[in-house]
């Protein structure tokens, strides 16, 4: 019989390489959000899980709109350590989407190396042709502006987007749900749990939390019908109206009230409205201890059931797990 003692083998850490190109005027707080949620990590798990490196295109330090530099790691290169490259943007993004920084990105995409963008660094990627086909989003600001330049995108008004190997964020502290989606899917929900706390955050948002951002900055100010309608429908949450008085009160027919949110907003007016009040319902199932049923009719639905069975087919969950997992 051999002495040898069998000790289990120690897991290996396999550090994650994460890369922040700084653009100029880029957004301070949304780039330090960002990496604070990395460092946490580093910290609760006692483990090097990341580690990240500061770029910007030509090496020199970048000045934010706050008008504060950050030393660099020196010029974006095609670098083989980096494993995940986020894009910083802020204001006038447009301006500094050089033909120099289109190449550098490409390089990174041809080498399948996961890219993102926060704030409006997603306009870079977009504006390199890498968003094309993909779910993205973009500072709300932004949004109507880039529809527009950019048609073949999947664009969206939610906090962050993630698809496949796409990350884009749009903004402000969405950084932060960004990147503890980003860990929780590597190193599980009860890490990001953890950095939740330590942050005081009370929960971490998810792909179908919307900015609240003016309908007109989505859709642009030509519509004024469709924002009548819209802000219709938010004043009648409790007892919603049908369709045809919703059209009959902005003046329009219900088939020209059903192209205009197909074309604008890509959905049914039915679908919007209800989103609308599950949306409302969600926010008071977190914030207050309301009962769930008085919840549901404060939201214009007549029964529990209805209620729990469309919550549950756009949250994935029941509004009683939602109150749960809030506890």
């Amino acid at each position: 019989m051999s002495d040898d003692i069998a000790v289990d083998p120690v897991e290996p850490v396999i550090t994650l390489h994460v890369g922040f190109l700084l653009m100029p005027e880029y957004t301070l707080s949304t780039f330090a959000n960002a990496v604070g949620m990395l460092r946490m990590a580093n910290r609760l798990s006692g483990r090097e899980l990341y580690r990240w490196s500061v770029y910007s295109l030509t090496g020199e330090p970048v000045a934010s709109s706050a008008g504060l530099e950050i030393q660099t790691s020196g010029a974006l290169e095609n670098t083989a350590e980096i494993k995940i490259l986020l894009v910083c943007g802020g204001y006038n993004i447009k301006k500094y989407c050089s033909k120099l920084l289109t190449e550098r990105l490409r390089a990174f995409a041809k080498r399948k190396v996961p890219l993102g963008g926060l704030c409006t660094g997603s306009y870079a990627l977009a504006a390199a042709g890498l968003l094309d086909g993909y779910r993205c989003t973009i500072h709300w600001e932004n949004l109507a502006s880039m529809r527009e330049e950019f048609p073949k995108l999947q664009l969206s008004s939610s906090l962050f987007a993630i698809d496949r190997d796409r990350y884009t964020c749009s903004g402000g502290i969405s950084s932060i749900d960004l990147m503890l989606n980003l860990i929780a899917s590597i190193h599980g929900h009860q890490l990001v749990q953890q950095i939740s706390e330590q942050f005081t955050c009370d929960r971490v948002r998810t792909e179908k939390d919307a900015q609240r951002a003016p309908l007109q900055y989505l859709i642009g100010a030509s519509q004024p019908r469709l924002v009548d309608a819209v802000t219709l429908m938010e004043s009648n949450i409790e007892e919603p109206l049908t369709l045809d008085e919703v059209a009959n009160y902005v003046g329009i027919s219900r088939r020209q009230l059903e192209r205009l949110f197909n074309r604008y907003l890509h959905c049914a007016p039915s679908r919007y409205y209800l989103e609308l009040r599950l949306s409302r319902a969600r926010l008071l199932l977190l914030q207050t201890s309301i009962p769930v049923i008085d919840v549901a009719i404060s939201c214009g639905f007549s029964t529990a059931p209805h209620f729990s069975k469309c919550y549950s087919d756009l949250y994935g969950k029941p509004p009683s797990n939602e109150r749960r997992v809030r506890a």
